[in-house]
């Protein structure tokens, strides 16, 4: 077994058999943390992109975090009920891009898409900057290096998922559960605490938030309404179970609408009870560490969960240190819920020619491994261009998702309008209607974030996504035009026939007389053609005169051509006389042979072929031309045969 193949073996397992699919199906327990692990993480920075908000109007404006935390509540569950009437109405996968694309057309499903897409791009970027941000919190020298570790963490998720969605989501269960539990006990503890008198205080308590400005009027709602939206990202990753009803065990569509209800019940839960405790032990942070009066000179601000874990187990520092742990593993995990949303989805795409094709197929472990790897190399792009900020990531983030969700519960409204018109059973009517009316409540809910969303935003830099949307809806529709004017060009009708060549005209590459040579005047002598030629280039007279002798000697009854070259240019020469062939007798095939060394080492390729690859590249671009390669193995190429058997 050659090298690579047992290192590919080593990092990624055994190559799994296409009947083997449905082994890699999964269980609520196992879905839950692979396709919510977003969702959940959500919860170590939603509660501080509030908070972080609201600081522009000074420490008193955090009075504004528990209402602001209770609308979004309510926006997370109307969406949750929402999307369990997709995955019962659309349970192949396409979520979204399903739903828009049945309902309001094509081009509106493509736009979804290109919101997905670039979502599940930021879902990674951001959760993984995040996770270092936390670790950072508490580790310096993490922080001092937070870009490279968050590349690094997106390799090690890279290559766990490259091990196929079953392995990877039983990996990250664990990690997942136990950020659940801490964060759960936290709560606990809190309340016992403060159930028998404790007073909890967090470190920032007493230190002075600089206000930006005064906030009065419409400035007020302006602020409040951009919290409100910061806020939104605890939404994320709910889609991302309806993309993923295919990799749920039967009955798909019950266990993926479970699931959703699971994930709302314990996401809500988790951000009210750490937006709670974060008002209560009275966190202060903001954008900036200038505009913190108290924090100690060269000291970066401490996140939010961080604060609060601190202020709810005192000086019990083992605690606080499991918290951001766990709290850090989930959010570099939770870039697996767009791991598995991004190669299913651009697999979807792919199969309607909205993308390449490579990215429809599975790889050895039955995962989408080129969809897998394209996010991760876009999401790297990202953390180096934004170096790691989550602050300024996050502004660019929920805009797709927002568009999506909106998008897709009017396509649902419309899908329910379409079958109650068919429908005629009175039980089946009243569950359509329900159902509608979920779906139009969560289209206005959905519609107004997303108003505000763009309003507060834009110019924070969420006009990016606004920008990059459209420009990936157009590429897509690019790709599918290329596709289908391939398959236009390539399609038979009843009136195609197969035109025989008048003639064949062989041609065979000779530079030298040598094995290769040999081998490729044997093989065009074989197959029989009308006209057979050697032709070479005389770049040097006396090679050119010692080749000629030495076929005479050898009495190989072949006629050589010699074509001239005054500027000692190879390819040129061969191009220009096929070209005449092919004017003088366009009725007629023209078959180039060429010898070619077969080698087993990279480096030597780059030694060989080249002038053979720049002539094969210049001819496949020629009408009625055949190229035919003639193959002599060199000894190291049979020492990699040998490995591969």
């Amino acid at each position: 077994m050659p090298i690579s193949n047992g290192v590919k073996r080593l990092f990624f397992g055994r190559a799994l058999r296409s009947d083997r699919l449905s082994d890699s199906l999964l269980p609520k327990r196992i879905a839950l943390p692979v396709f919510a692990s977003d969702a959940l993480s959500s919860n170590a920075y939603a509660t501080q992109e509030i908070l972080l908000v609201l600081s522009l109007g000074g420490a008193s404006f955090y009075a504004f975090g528990g209402w602001i935390a209770a609308a979004v509540v309510v926006v997370y569950f109307t969406v949750v009920a929402s999307y369990r009437q997709n995955v019962h109405a659309y349970p192949s996968g396409g979520g979204d891009y399903e739903v828009v694309s049945t309902n309001l057309g094509q081009n509106w499903g493509i736009f979804v898409g290109s919101a997905l897409l670039i979502d599940y791009v930021l879902t990674v970027a951001v959760s993984v900057s995040s996770a270092i941000a936390n670790l950072g919190s508490v580790i310096p020298a993490i922080a001092e290096h937070s870009v490279w570790w968050a590349v690094g963490a997106i390799v090690v998720i890279t290559l766990l998922n490259l091990r196929g969605i079953r392995e990877s989501g039983s990996l990250f269960a664990i990690p997942t559960y136990f950020f659940i539990a801490s964060i759960f006990i936290m709560i606990g503890v809190a309340i016992f605490k403060m159930a028998t008198g404790a007073n909890l205080e967090a470190e920032s308590a007493n230190w002075e938030v600089v206000p930006e400005a005064s906030f009065a009027g419409a400035a007020l709602i302006f602020v409040v309404a951009r919290s409100f939206s910061s806020g939104t990202t605890a939404l994320t990753g709910i889609e991302a179970v309806a993309n993923g009803v295919p990799s749920f065990r039967k009955p798909k569509s019950k266990n993926a609408a479970t699931t959703l209800l699971m994930l709302g019940l314990i996401a809500t839960t988790m951000f009210a009870g750490i937006t709670w405790l974060a008002i209560k032990t009275r966190v202060q942070v903001t954008e900036f560490d200038k505009d913190l009066i108290g924090l100690p000179d060269g000291q970066s601000q401490k996140t939010v969960i961080v604060q609060v874990a601190s202020a709810v187990f005192g000086n019990f520092e083992f605690a606080v240190l499991v918290i951001s742990l766990s709290t850090a593993l989930i959010l570099a995990l939770a870039a697996n819920t767009a791991f598995n949303g991004f190669p299913v989805l651009g697999s979807i795409l792919a199969r309607d020619g909205y993308l390449p094709r490579q990215l429809h197929t599975r790889g050895d472990r039955l995962a989408f491994s080129n969809g897998i790897l394209m996010l991760a190399g876009l999401a790297v792009i990202l953390v180096l261009i934004y170096q790691a900020n989550v602050t300024s990531l996050i502004q660019l983030y929920i805009i797709g998702v927002f568009v999506s969700f909106t998008l897709s519960q009017l396509g649902m409204i419309k899908h329910w309008n379409r079958h109650l018109r068919a429908e005629i059973v009175p039980s089946e009517r009243r569950k359509m209607f329900r159902s509608r009316a979920i779906n139009s409540v969560g289209f206005l809910m959905t519609g107004s974030v997303l108003v505000i969303v763009l309003a507060t935003k834009f110019t924070k830099g969420a006009w990016i996504v606004v920008v990059a949307m459209p420009l990936i809806f157009l590429l897509m529709r690019a790709i599918r035009k290329h596709y289908d004017r391939v398959a236009a060009e390539l399609v038979t009708t009843d009136e195609d026939k197969i035109t025989l060549p008048t003639r064949v005209h062989a041609l065979v590459l000779v530079s030298k007389i040598h094995k290769p040579t040999l081998r490729a005047l044997a093989y065009a002598r074989a197959t029989r053609p009308s006209v057979l030629e050697a032709i070479t280039v005389n770049v040097d007279p006396d090679e050119t005169r010692s080749l000629e002798e030495e076929l005479e000697r050898r009495a190989i009854p072949v006629t050589l051509k010699v074509l001239d070259s005054p500027y000692r240019e190879i390819t040129r020469p061969i191009i220009d006389y096929v070209k005449r062939l092919r004017s003088d007798n366009p009725n007629d095939v023209v078959t180039v042979y060429v010898p070619e060394y077969v080698v087993g080492h990279w480096w030597e390729q780059i030694l060989h072929n080249q002038s053979a690859l720049r002539l094969t590249s210049r001819l496949l671009f020629m009408p009625g031309v055949m190229m035919t390669s003639v193959p002599w193995q060199l000894e190291s190429s049979e020492r990699v045969l040998n490995r591969d058997d």
